[in-house]
């Protein structure tokens, strides 16, 4: 929090004010819940995500609301994603702290704008938090979540399929994935049993096709875009940072690019089908009152009678 309120000291000493603050601090880490769960070092990531994407923007926003409030004017801006609407198997973590920085967002919002502060979340597509920073992935269990059984590993084979299509941070396309920062001390969560021949061919090929994010130990990387990749990643983020900060009346919430839109248009639809498919029994733990509880069983009683 000290290093928050020194950083926004210094911006307010260099320009006066501040009109737009962005936080955009992120750091992905992949695994299962369950996979997270092994080791004291893997529960420690797991505080590590929140402390970093929770944590981190909520103290910007805490050190910076006392020279908004005094200017009457303010507009936070958070750098989120998809992730933060929908759950993605393999990123709960990371995901859940995406919801938990809405949330507070949200309940900020209404409170702050009093004085005419305004909060903006910006939900970009996936592959912008977790390409652009570092990625720390935890040892897949095996064979409890083996691709061939389950949709946790799906995300992490994407990532891998990824790597080792970029070019390494020397910058021949050729060259291997970049050699990753891996955790000195290994903690073993293979379940896989020699008289699984399944599973065993799945970890076999995985080791011998090098696949980074599927390393026996703790290994965290930064994947090397080329500034030619980064500036195509981020086009589509950065002109709407530039379309809404600052904006009079911005959205709360703004969804970046076609197929972010589509999918969240898709998790809505899925929310409404479900809530009209289950609102009789929403409905059905209200306490009314004597009167309306006859004027309900009147209604119910006279639709009954208009069926033929």
């Amino acid at each position: 929090m000290s290093d928050c309120q020194v950083a926004i000291a210094a911006a307010i000493a260099k320009f006066g004010r501040i009109d737009i603050l962005f936080c955009c601090t992120s750091q992905a880490i992949i695994g299962a819940v369950e996979e997270l769960a092994v080791s004291e070092r893997t529960q420690a990531l797991v505080r590590d995500q929140f402390e970093t994407n929770y944590f981190g923007p909520v103290n910007l926003i805490k050190a910076v609301l006392p020279q908004m409030r005094k200017q009457k004017a303010g507009h936070i801006m958070a750098l989120g994603g998809i992730t933060g609407h929908i759950g993605t198997p393999g990123l709960g973590v990371y995901c859940a702290a995406g919801w938990a920085l809405e949330g507070f967002c949200d309940s900020i919002a209404y409170e702050i704008a009093p004085f005419n502060i305004r909060v903006s979340i910006l939900q970009c597509n996936i592959e912008i938090g977790i390409l652009s920073n570092l990625v720390t992935s935890v040892p897949p269990m095996y064979p409890t979540y083996s691709r061939t059984a389950n949709h946790a590993p799906l995300f992490r084979g994407i990532l891998n399929d990824i790597l080792s299509r970029l070019p390494s941070v020397t910058g021949y396309p050729d060259s291997p994935v970049p050699s990753p920062i891996s955790d000195p001390s290994p903690c073993s969560v293979s379940t896989t049993s020699t008289s699984n021949p399944e599973a065993h061919h799945e970890q076999n090929t995985i080791d011998a096709n090098l696949h980074p994010l599927s390393a026996k130990t703790i290994v965290s990387l930064y994947p090397p875009l080329s500034p030619a990749h980064l500036d195509l990643l981020t086009a589509e983020t950065i002109h709407a940072i530039t379309a809404i900060g600052g904006h009079e009346n911005p959205p709360a919430r703004h969804i970046v690019g076609a197929e972010s839109v589509a999918s969240v248009k898709e998790k809505l639809k899925t929310i409404s089908e479900e809530l009209e498919d289950f609102i009789g029994c929403s409905s059905a733990v209200d306490i009314v009152s004597d009167e309306n509880a006859m004027r309900v069983v009147s209604e119910e009683t006279t639709a009954q009678a208009a069926i033929p």
